[in-house]
């Protein structure tokens, strides 16, 4: 149950991003799941490793979305879609 739920965090962190970065992106739920997972990880290793929060902390799933809505940004970017600076 444990990879359950981290998938279904991942994924709202990752539809929070999608949902705060203006413009519009052009992935799946696959690709969110993906982005989610990758932005938690990447803020939950720097904002430990920082000393910023504990594990289970509040400020992990802040620093989640933040993490995800930066990879989103370049990710966007790297692919050439202009629509996600308007």
């Amino acid at each position: 149950m444990g990879i359950i739920s981290t998938l279904f965090v991942c994924l709202i962190v990752g539809a929070l991003a999608r949902l705060l970065l203006p413009g519009e992106q052009k992935m799946g739920w696959v690709m969110t799941c993906l982005l989610g997972i990758a932005g938690s990880f990447a803020a939950g290793y720097v904002g430990q490793a920082m000393g910023w929060y504990t594990v289970g902390a509040p400020a992990g799933w802040i620093a989640s979305t933040v993490g995800a809505i930066v990879l989103l940004f370049g990710y966007s970017k790297l692919r050439g879609d202009s629509s996600s600076t308007r």
